[in-house]
């Protein structure tokens, strides 16, 4: 990957402000030159790092991830005039809490997206390599929150079983939608 230099990181912030400034950025309408990948990295902790140190400004982390998108070759952050490549460990956000309002399963995210989980924003599960499942769901475009261990744990005490295509499937039931987990065999033997 070129490493170009792109406009100071002043200037990314104080133009993602003024696109911000009247609800979320159209970050999707936006396609300007790519201008190079910047040292940025989010942990799949969710941590933001630029320049290899912790932002540890909410407010400027809740910024970037508003400009943030997932474009088919990388993550960038995009305004306007400039579009730079970060680097994202696993996925861009955590889920950190959860409520169950009615037929709907609502998430907020470490960077304060409300999301209900439906079919426009679907939940998936993937298995780990050392065992057991990792959640997530879809917060808007190509970008997903991972839930954090204690909001998968009340999620799971949600689950029902469902028959799907002849096989007994326990899964998660939101917004007139179902998400399988795992096979209901296979999770009464775990």
């Amino acid at each position: 990957m070129s490493k170009i230099a792109p406009l100071p990181l002043e200037n990314l912030t104080a133009t993602a402000k003024q696109a911000g400034a009247k609800g979320p950025p159209p970050v999707h309408l936006w396609h300007p030159d790519y201008c190079g990948e910047i040292d940025m990295r989010i942990a799949s902790d969710g941590t933001w790092f630029y320049m290899g140190t912790p932002i540890g400004r909410p407010a400027l982390v809740k910024l970037f991830a508003s400009i943030l998108r997932k474009d088919p070759e990388r993550f960038v952050l995009v305004t306007p005039v400039e579009m730079v490549g970060i680097q994202v460990d696993d996925a861009p956000f955590l889920a950190v809490a959860m409520d169950k309002v009615a037929d709907d399963l609502i998430f907020r995210t470490n960077v304060d997206d409300i999301v209900k989980v439906g079919v426009e924003n679907p939940m998936r599960f993937v298995e780990d390599p050392k065992g057991g499942l990792i959640p997530y769901i879809r917060v808007r475009g190509d970008l997903w929150a991972k839930l954090t261990r204690p909001v998968f744990y009340d999620l799971v005490e949600l689950g029902e079983e469902r028959e799907i295509n002849g096989v007994a499937m326990f899964g998660i039931a939101s917004n007139a939608a179902y998400f399988p987990m795992i096979e209901a065999a296979r999770l009464a033997g775990l």
